[in-house]
């Protein structure tokens, strides 16, 4: 049995913006919410975290930044992946180096690869750093999926230890779980499928909504996991009209925005993303408001 880095909810942590590059002291208000509600976890520089328009320099900034402040409070962990696997390398040993506690490994995008080539990409990342990997399979944004026997081969890979699965496809974690039990912790990708994930076996989310409600995503997953049930059930369910507001544009469109009505300043997404539309917008307030937000 691998040890895993989180059980629980894992909040994929925005990354607040200013016209000047990134709003520090605003990270770190968003860092003391999400400890003092209960989060297990941060993913920092994520897919909500806007990684793709972040300049290297300050990927490695918001790293050594967010390890700092949350000063081993909980888990940290970095989105290091990328389509290239030598630059994967040197930003993992870099996060290695300031002191995270694991890395999140997007599959490779665009350029993409065979099933053989991602054993081979996370392969040779896993032989070159000593963190634990999680591995993040998101196939609508990536266009690569990670097939269940892939995952098998990668389980065996001693630091390699979870999967942050998005590709939406139910049976496809049944099998994971089937093949790789406790070798590969599964994680959710999507907020309205943690329950049925962690009823596979998953131990926790990596999650959008716990941006805005951590307390109640931390509170959903850990009332399955002791055996309520009914009430975990209940949670995912209420869940569901916010949460399709928080995907009604992409995301972080919609995540930011809702902070940003809470009364945090963490600026627009950056382009190509724009600002949320107004009537979009007013729904998600409208939700927002009836989960007490």
């Amino acid at each position: 049995m691998k040890k895993n880095l989180f059980i629980g909810s894992c909040t994929a942590l925005i990354t607040p913006f200013t016209e000047d590059g990134i709003y520090f002291e605003e990270l770190a208000k968003l860092i003391e919410f999400q400890i003092s509600e209960g989060t297990d976890a941060l993913i920092i520089c994520g897919t909500t975290g806007e990684s793709s328009t972040m300049t290297l320099e300050e990927k490695k900034q918001v790293i050594q930044y967010t390890v700092q402040v949350v000063h081993k409070r909980i888990p940290v962990i970095a989105g290091t992946g990328s389509n290239n696997t030598k630059a994967t390398i040197e930003l993992s040993q870099y996060a290695q180096s300031v002191g995270v506690d694991g890395i999140l490994l997007v599959t490779p995008y665009y350029n993409k690869t065979t099933q053989a080539g991602l054993v081979a990409h996370y392969s040779e990342i896993a032989k070159n750093v000593q963190l634990p990997i999680v591995l993040y399979n998101v196939p609508s944004r990536t266009g690569v999926n990670i097939l269940p026997e892939t995952c098998l081969e990668l389980s065996k890979i001693s630091n390699i230890v979870g999967i942050k699965e998005a590709s939406g496809d139910i049976s496809q974690v049944a099998k994971i779980a089937n093949l790789c039990n406790d070798n590969l912790w599964i994680y959710s990708g999507n907020d309205d499928q943690t329950l049925p994930i962690l009823s596979l076996g998953g131990i926790g989310v990596i999650s959008v909504l716990s941006n805005i409600a951590p307390k109640f995503v931390h509170n959903m997953v850990f009332d399955y996991l002791s055996g309520n049930h009914t009430l975990a059930k209940d949670s995912q369910i209420k869940a569901i009209p916010l949460i399709d507001c928080l995907f009604s544009e992409v995301n972080p469109i919609p995540v930011k925005t809702a902070l940003n009505l809470m009364g945090y300043e963490v600026g627009n997404p950056r382009l190509p993303l724009i600002p949320m539309s107004y009537a979009k917008k007013e729904l998600l307030l409208q939700e927002m408001k009836k989960f007490k937000l």
